[in-house]
């Protein structure tokens, strides 16, 4: 077999162009953007489509599947369109098919729609499987397009023509709203109201004059398909003045009993293009990350006969108003949309305000009723010129059957129909072509009715062609007949307050009664009923311990002190409620200090504080042993404020509310050394003030522990001892438990006493408390740690520890 190769003929011309990249990059990218720009993304001014759904509509229109007439397949509608006018593929012609038979998507659908089109969280079927046909909405933005309206333009392969710009009976741009990403700009607008818009655009008519506030009088923003509520309306205005703008929707919810021990949410209508599954999704997560309390169970109930029905159960002991809030803050059950009126307008894209978009869809309609009457002007007086000749026709019918049999060929027929009785070449032509049977069966009378009423409908068409006023009267009485055929009542609220969440209201019905707020080792605050804080057995608790507790009010208010010396000030209201409970101080339905507190890199809260008038201050002790008490008139002023000033590298690592005039100071340094004396020695200061020295420190060391004790309770003081080499929370060390009255008290500043002896291996003070009994620690994961039985000596060495202990607690506040 013959080896075939691939040579190049002697007599091949190589041709090669060098062409500059950067310069073919250039052009190429430019005639995509202009494509994208013009024939994909952005929707005409005038009818308010995309060139897609524009050529869906008119597709379907000439296949004539009407509301009147059976649905057809989707994939039928797609092929037609992409085989004759689009030249991109079938996905992105039935994604905007869907869009326009869903409800949810657009105010006044387009496409009627048989079949699985999705819902707001799911895809809609293949389009196989779907079928369609035009809604009553369709048929008004083709209505008079085989009437020369509206100019048409040859399609992608130039063998068929398609138009330019539908007709469209209504403002579509407005009603519908419209979405699209072109390449450097887009497009975003809202929905509104077909009422509202067809009042505006007859206002605007009648009173060219008119300013956006006359306009605002009728069209007062978006009517979103699903709903929901419209709170602030600045953004509105904005966007309606400059073409941007934003503006929230809040979902439409409700509290109410969801079963006989139990209230509820029950949500039903949704912000624009938000679904129920995405809430769902989104409660869930925050519920499981702790961000979000007190909600018990959330179910879709959505159906037909009720449609939306999503049931936000709320679990005993919190308030539901407040849990909404929260909802609408950290949910897309509040969500914003941001109005950027984009659109094309002769061709060239440009930002449009609501004048501007009712002004070009004003021309447009003009110009569509100009067209049209002109069409049909035309069309009646060319039947009125054939009816003419049928008269005269009549008149003599014996004589013209006689003529055009004694004739010899229609030419010589037409030639003496024409001299014999003066009719035009079309009259003649039109009675030589008539069949003999219609010809007599024409009456006078009848012939002389429909020329009269020819004469008039030429007659009133001229006046709308020659009358601005009339033209206006007309286009003015076609929009009101649109609105009452087609219109619908406001869906939207909107509501004028910019709506800005305070999730600290106080419900009416929550009496202002004493509470104390507790404070966890794992950072989860909440807040009792009542003044005790928990039962007076001591019982150990199930998880996590209390580190800090504050005395205030249900309407009143605590600050959260931090490392950085800054005092937060936190509604009590906004807080979990738990319920009293005999055993104790376990804080399971507590919040995370995260959703309440911004914390800075490497600032932790250290404590928390009541804020009542009647205080004996507060005492703050910091890494480098300088100790400050504030008055309590100078703590409730701001939100948020220092309390202290730190040098640099200084922190605060204890604060405590004073509870007696004879409390004691209490200092724990890393290298095993406590030291108390009076608070009464430390005079109160300012919030700009520094602070005094309170425990001298050796080298290398710091503070670990400061706290404010009554020497008349049973105090204990918890030291655990650990190694500097090991890595923190690896290395459980010894743990020892001591009577507070074994360490005699020395003067501030001084380096006080030992308290831990190390063992081997071990060189610091990882943990240290001073407080009352009984006294609990937990691990890390806030799991509880056992403590030795029996106190052990002041200077003694500890007991090994089960697990590392991160937290130690007592009775804290009196």
């Amino acid at each position: 077999m013959a080896r075939r190769t691939n040579t190049i003929p002697d007599d091949f011309d190589e041709h090669i162009v060098d062409i500059d990249v950067q310069d073919e990059m250039r052009s190429s990218y430019l005639e995509y953007a202009y494509s994208v720009i013009y024939s994909r993304a952005l929707p005409d001014a005038r009818d308010g489509l995309k060139p897609v759904q524009r050529r869906i509509l008119y597709t379907m229109n000439d296949m004539g599947v009407r509301p009147d007439r059976g649905h057809v397949k989707s994939a039928r509608v797609v092929g037609e369109v992409m085989g004759r006018l689009h030249p991109h593929g079938d996905t992105a012609i039935y994604d905007a098919l869907v869009r326009m038979v869903q409800p949810w998507s657009m105010r006044l659908p387009l496409i009627d729609g048989h079949g699985n089109f999705g819902s707001p969280d799911d895809p809609p079927a293949a389009m196989r499987y779907s079928e369609c046909r035009m809604a009553p909405a369709a048929l008004l933005m083709t209505a008079g397009i085989d009437e020369e309206t509206v100019d048409f333009k040859p399609n992608y392969d130039s063998r068929e023509l398609e138009p330019a710009v539908l007709p469209a009976a209504f403002p579509n741009l407005l009603v519908n709203g419209a979405s699209g990403i072109a390449v450097g700009m887009a497009t975003n607008l809202a929905p509104h109201n077909l009422i509202e818009v067809v009042q505006a655009l007859r206002h605007l008519i009648t009173h060219p004059e008119a300013t956006l506030d006359d306009l605002m009088r009728f069209i007062p923003g978006p009517d979103l398909p699903t709903g929901g509520k419209i709170v602030g309306l600045d953004g509105v205005r904005d966007a309606y003045e400059s073409g941007r703008g934003s503006f929230r929707m809040r979902a439409s919810a409700r509290v109410e009993s969801v079963t006989p021990r139990r209230k509820g949410i029950v949500v039903t209508e949704l912000p624009y293009n938000v679904g129920p599954e995405r809430v769902i999704e989104r409660i869930k997560a925050l519920v499981q990350t702790k961000k979000l309390h007190g909600i018990a169970d959330v179910k879709d109930l959505t159906d037909r006969a009720k449609g939306l029905q999503l049931v936000i159960e709320v679990k005993n002991g919190f308030n539901a108003e407040a849990i909404l809030e929260q909802l609408f803050r950290q949910t897309p059950m509040e969500e914003s949309f941001a109005i950027n009126a984009v659109a094309l307008v002769d061709g060239q894209p440009r930002t449009l305000g609501l004048r501007e978009i009712l002004d070009v869809y004003l021309h447009h309609k003009f110009d569509v009723v100009r067209r049209r009457s002109a069409f049909r002007r035309t069309k009646a007086q060319s039947r009125l010129h054939l009816v003419d000749g049928l008269l005269i026709a009549i008149l003599d019918i014996d004589e013209v059957i006689q003529l055009i049999r004694s004739s010899e060929d229609p030419d010589q027929a037409r030639r003496r129909l024409m001299d014999v009785f003066e009719l035009s070449e079309i009259q003649a032509t039109y009675i030589l072509d008539m069949p003999l049977r219609r010809l007599t069966r024409f009456s006078r009378l009848e012939l002389e009715t429909e020329k009269i009423e020819l004469e008039r409908t030429i007659e009133q068409l001229t006046a709308v062609l020659e009358d601005d006023a009339l033209l206006r009267t007309v286009v003015t009485d076609e929009l009101a007949e649109v609105a009452k055929q087609h219109g619908t009542p406001r869906r939207t609220v909107l509501l004028e307050s910019a709506g800005q969440l305070v999730t600290s209201a106080v419900p009416l019905e929550v009496a202002d009664d004493p509470c104390r707020v507790l404070l966890s080792s794992t950072g989860l605050l909440a807040r009792t009923v009542g003044e005790e804080p928990f039962g007076s057995d001591g019982q150990r608790a199930k998880h996590d311990t209390v580190v800090g507790l504050a005395r205030t009010t249900a309407r009143g208010s605590i600050g959260v002190l931090t490392s950085a010396g800054r005092l937060v000030k936190l509604g009590a209201l906004d807080l979990p409620a738990l319920p009293p409970t005999a055993n104790a101080p376990h804080l399971q339905g507590g919040a995370p200090l995260s959703e309440f507190v911004a914390l800075e890199p490497r600032e932790r809260v250290v404590n928390i504080t009541g804020l009542l008038p009647e205080s004996l201050g507060l005492a703050l002790g910091t890494a480098r042993g300088v100790v400050k008490r504030v008055q309590a008139e100078v703590l409730g002023s701001r939100d948020s404020w220092h309390v202290i000033r730190l040098e640099d590298g200084d922190e605060v690592v204890g604060a405590q509310e004073l509870g007696h005039a004879d409390d004691e100071f209490v200092f724990i340094t890393s290298d095993a050394q406590l030291l108390h004396f009076p608070a009464s020695s430390v005079r109160p200061q300012g919030r700009s003030g520094g602070g005094i020295a309170g425990v001298r420190l050796n080298p290398g060391s710091r503070v670990i522990f400061f706290g404010a004790v009554d020497p008349g309770e049973d105090n204990v003081v918890v030291t655990v001892s650990g190694s500097s080499a090991a890595l923190p929370g690896t290395e459980a060390g010894s743990v020892k438990v001591s009577r507070f009255a074994e360490y005699p008290a020395k003067g501030r500043a001084t380096a006080g006493v030992r308290c831990h002896r190390f063992l081997r291996g071990e060189d610091l003070l990882i943990t240290g408390f001073a407080g009352p009994t009984p006294v609990l620690a937990a691990a890390a994961s806030g799991s509880p740690v056992d403590l030795p039985a029996e106190p052990g000596r002041r200077d003694g060495s500890g007991d090994p520890a089960s697990q590392p202990i991160a937290a130690v607690g007592g009775r804290p506040g009196r």
